[in-house]
């Protein structure tokens, strides 16, 4: 799943870039923000995995900016249909990447030990 989510934010850092110069600052740069908040999110609650419920709520923030960054990545499919499919790609890997998300947070919800 890390290793998912860092490969998906280095592919949609450097699309980002073929947006228009105007929209560079605007939805790509949210777009840019919420795609590295997938990834630090999971870094971060792994890192305060001793505490299980620091962590599932880490996964849950991660999780959650999955799906923005999926909402970002559908609004500029619609607005610049010229490089759509790229930005189509991206988004189906964020929702298999949202899926596994899901499954791995309730799986740390029902099967993980405080004491690890």
């Amino acid at each position: 799943m890390y290793k998912m989510a860092l490969d998906l934010f280095l592919k949609t850092h450097k699309m980002s870039f073929l947006l228009p110069k105007y929209e560079l600052f605007e939805l790509g740069s949210q777009l840019r923000r919420s795609s590295d908040s997938v990834i630090t999110n999971i870094v971060e609650g792994y890192g305060r995995s001793c505490y299980k419920n620091d962590y599932i709520r880490f996964l849950v923030y991660s999780h959650a900016s999955n799906d923005e960054t999926i909402n970002h990545l559908e609004k500029l499919i619609i607005l610049y249909p010229n490089i759509s499919l790229e930005f189509e790609s991206l988004r189906n890997e964020y929702n298999i990447l949202g899926g596994k998300i899901n499954i791995y947070k309730k799986w740390v919800k029902e099967n993980w030990n405080e004491n690890k």
